[in-house]
């Protein structure tokens, strides 16, 4: 069963993909590029991922967003931080 955190992170890949994809669909080992995420739709879907799930952008380092190349790092990278206060 899919955590919280992993269920917002599909709906939000699919709602910034510009080909939508079922959320339930996407492999969450899949190289986010690879369903044709730009580094500026990967900013815009990290931001409004954490907006969602109250996660402070200052918790992340440039080695985390580099490192988050799946959603599957997404998830656990955020999963690390989320219900967390800032």
């Amino acid at each position: 069963m899919p955590s919280d955190v992993e269920t917002i992170a599909r709906e939000n890949l699919s709602a910034a993909l510009q080909s939508s994809a079922d959320p339930h669909e996407i492999e969450l080992d899949l190289e986010l590029t690879d369903y044709g995420l730009t580094s500026l739709q990967k900013v815009l879907f990290l931001t409004r991922l954490c907006e969602d799930l109250a996660v402070d952008l200052a918790h992340l380092t440039e080695r985390d967003v580099a490192e988050m190349r799946t959603l599957h790092d997404v998830v656990d990278t955020l999963s690390r931080y989320a219900g967390k206060a800032s």
